[in-house]
């Protein structure tokens, strides 16, 4: 089974050139992260993998596998967290490139794999946009959506006639600039906190840890059942 520390190296490796490029690789940088959590990388399987292992333990409940997902995934986030957080500022360079990696992905494995279960193509864009919007948070969403910033739920996107590229940019753009603010502790208490090292490395795994969360609890709402998933 993959560990946290699996995760933050394995995809570091191949985020490290455009997780320091700037706000405009964002959309290459969870087009690749996207990439791994449903395709899998060393030992991670992918998000279909993690879903079809779910549903059998759940003895093929979709719900209960959906609750397992999340939980799994929560627990990782967690791990994820604390192991590239500890050793404060000294590390601090290195290592939260491998967090955004690290978190990131197990969010969208995660999200992805509620989207399979409830009857997604995952491998569609429009798909995949979803799968982004839902990083962004249910309450950070309906705030864009409510001022016309963004144009409609996640669902929608998934389910709409054509894919949108402007979107999909614009989604990326929201997603990674939102995972650079929490993860990388831009607000000034958590880099404060985050800068401690041993105390820095709790307060990460927990932020991780309810982040991955709130963003399960939030797909498992919006990506309602839409057709049996083929075993």
């Amino acid at each position: 089974m993959a560990t946290a520390r699996d995760v933050g190296r394995a995809v570091a490796r191949r985020l490290q050139p455009v997780t320091t490029g700037g706000p405009q690789v964002a959309g290459s940088a969870l087009r690749r992260i996207v990439e791994v959590a449903i395709d899998g990388t060393g030992r991670l399987p992918g998000a279909k993998a993690a879903a079809g292992k779910h549903l059998e333990r759940s003895g093929g409940s979709v719900d209960e596998a959906v609750e397992s997902i999340i939980d799994s995934h929560i627990r990782l986030g967690t791990a994820q967290g604390f192991v590239t957080n500890v050793g404060g500022l000294a590390t601090a360079a290195l290592l939260v490139p491998a967090n955004i990696a690290g978190v990131a992905v197990v969010q969208v494995r995660m999200v992805a794999a509620i989207a399979h279960l409830r009857g997604y193509d995952i491998n569609d864009r429009r798909v995949r946009t979803a799968l982004v919007m839902c990083l962004i948070g249910g309450e950070q969403l309906g705030r864009r959506i409510a001022s016309g910033k963004l144009p409609t739920t996640p669902m929608a996107v998934a389910t709409a006639p054509v894919f949108d590229p402007e979107l999909d940019a614009q989604v990326a753009e929201i997603a990674f600039t939102g995972l650079l603010t929490r993860v990388g502790g831009k607000h000034l208490p958590l880099m404060v906190t985050r800068s401690i090292p041993l105390v820095g490395g709790g307060v990460g795994a927990v932020l991780d840890g309810m982040a991955t969360y709130h963003i399960g609890q939030f797909a498992k709402k919006e990506l309602v059942q839409r057709r049996a998933i083929r075993s």
